[in-house]
């Protein structure tokens, strides 16, 4: 099976990648509110991982858990799939568990999910900050950006919707960090969604027409925020970022991603350009997805989204797993 041909991926890599995303999601059902992070993630990154190389692809990880030295699987630059010697590779942005104390809480929005593109076309993002904002498609070009405030984001937005602030629902990520930007959007009428976590699937919800997200805005991590451009590439939006350092070490750690510009304002297809596939499957409830549950007959189900950009399909799959390993099996 070709896994792309000039530059657009093929297309039944969307099933592929629900299957990998489902076998996260399942590794970690058994664990969801047991209070244990490190064995709820754990379980997510080897599920992934075999998953991953039970595939006809050629695939490396440019967004993972981190370098090679710091995480023994599904580091940033490690190959996986059945075709590590093919010629034609894909690149591979991933969360074996977004929201990990999300889902060791049981609490909701916890997902598992992963996006791919030709090779190049993902931007290798360290682990660090980055301002984000984001809405859906409609508007036009750079109405919103983070050069801009928060208040003058959303009456840009309010003006292109012909409505006022007041009716502008904004998601913004619930920390300590984003106090003022709440008081400055209360002061003008916004209304404001607080997440615990999970800022990928609040920016696919600006793009969601039965959605009640207009806008997403806030500082979250560069990693998701790749992810979510992903996702926005494939059903369409705007998103713009910029990567925030907290001290020389993380300016180390971009420089040894390639990323030469400190200072870059980066736009959606700076993030993620060319084709991309992006896969999510719930782990617990949530606005995006419904988490793994038992059917009556005690089957175990699961709910994901998949989409491709040069496609543009958008599916939602319900799955019935009627032969689940013991938890053991994903721990070895």
């Amino acid at each position: 099976m070709a896994q792309q041909d000039n530059g657009k991926l093929n297309p039944a890599l969307t099933h592929d990648m629900a299957y990998v995303t489902q076998a996260a999601a399942l590794a970690v059902a058994r664990l969801v509110g047991h209070g244990d992070e490190k064995a709820a993630d754990a379980a997510a990154v080897k599920a992934m991982r075999d998953a991953f190389n039970q595939l006809a692809i050629n695939g490396t990880v440019v967004i993972g858990e981190g370098e090679r030295d710091k995480a023994p699987m599904l580091y940033i630059g490690e190959r996986v799939g059945l075709r590590k010697n093919s010629d034609v590779s894909i690149d591979i942005a991933l969360d074996p568990l977004e929201g990990t104390t999300l889902a060791a809480n049981g609490n909701s929005n916890a997902i598992a999910v992963l996006a791919i593109a030709p090779q190049g076309s993902l931007l290798n993002a360290p682990d660090v900050y980055m301002e984000k904002v984001a809405i859906g498609p409609g508007y036009e070009p750079n109405l919103v950006s983070v050069l801009k405030t928060p208040v003058e984001n959303v009456r840009a937005l309010a003006k292109a919707k012909g409505v006022t602030p007041d009716n502008i629902r904004i998601c913004i990520l619930d920390r300590q960090r984003h106090k003022k930007m709440i008081a400055d959007l209360h002061a003008i009428g916004c209304s404001i969604i607080l997440i615990k976590d999970g800022d990928i699937a609040g920016v696919i919800a600006t793009a969601r027409e039965n959605s009640n997200i207009d806008i997403y805005m806030g500082i979250g991590g560069a990693p998701e925020g790749v992810l979510a451009a992903a996702a926005l590439n494939c059903i369409g939006g705007q998103f713009e970022g910029r990567l925030l350092f907290r001290d020389d070490e993380e300016r180390k750690r971009a420089h040894s991603c390639g990323i030469k510009d400190l200072d870059r304002i980066y736009k959606l297809h700076d993030l993620a350009r060319s084709d991309t596939v992006f896969a999510a499957t719930g782990v617990t409830d949530g606005s995006l997805l419904r988490g793994v549950y038992q059917d009556f007959r005690g089957v175990s189900v699961t709910q994901s989204l998949i989409m491709q950009a040069s496609t543009g399909q958008v599916s939602y799959i319900t799955t019935e797993h009627r032969h689940i390993p013991d938890i053991a099996s994903f721990m070895k």
